[in-house]
């Protein structure tokens, strides 16, 4: 009989508590697009040094000439593992050192990166 109340006790407290926090850990990790000009797209060539398919946002890192004529490393982010996967993405389709060729939403307050809206790979394959 004490363990049906302790039982019950923890959920009447824990599960409130944790339906209130969980969602809370995903908002912070979340953020909004308007930071992205995508009335303004870009196309942009790089050599892939990481690639991350991933929630919320799936990460590319390309090192490509930037603006000020420098090389370098530039990060950007692009929809989710789920929705590339629905536009034709597919496991080890974009490999590290590959040439790529994307078109971005460009950041508005022009600091390198962008979200990425379409990949093209080498062999052509668009998603």
């Amino acid at each position: 009989m004490k363990y049906k109340v302790l039982f019950g006790f923890l959920a009447c407290t824990l599960a409130p508590a944790l339906a209130v926090t969980l969602p809370a850990t995903d908002a912070l990790a979340h953020h909004s697009a308007a930071q992205f000009d995508f009335g303004n797209p870009k196309k942009l060539t790089g050599v892939v040094k990481e690639f991350e398919a991933r929630n919320p946002h799936t990460k590319l890192v390309l090192e490509i000439k930037k603006a000020d004529g420098t090389t370098g490393p530039v990060q950007f982010e692009s929809h989710s593992r789920n929705n590339i996967y629905r536009r034709g993405w597919r496991e080890g389709m974009v490999k590290v050192g590959e040439k790529v060729t994307i078109t971005i939403a460009p950041r508005k307050d022009g600091a390198d990166g962008g979200y990425v809206t379409e990949y093209q790979l080498p062999d052509g394959t668009k998603f």
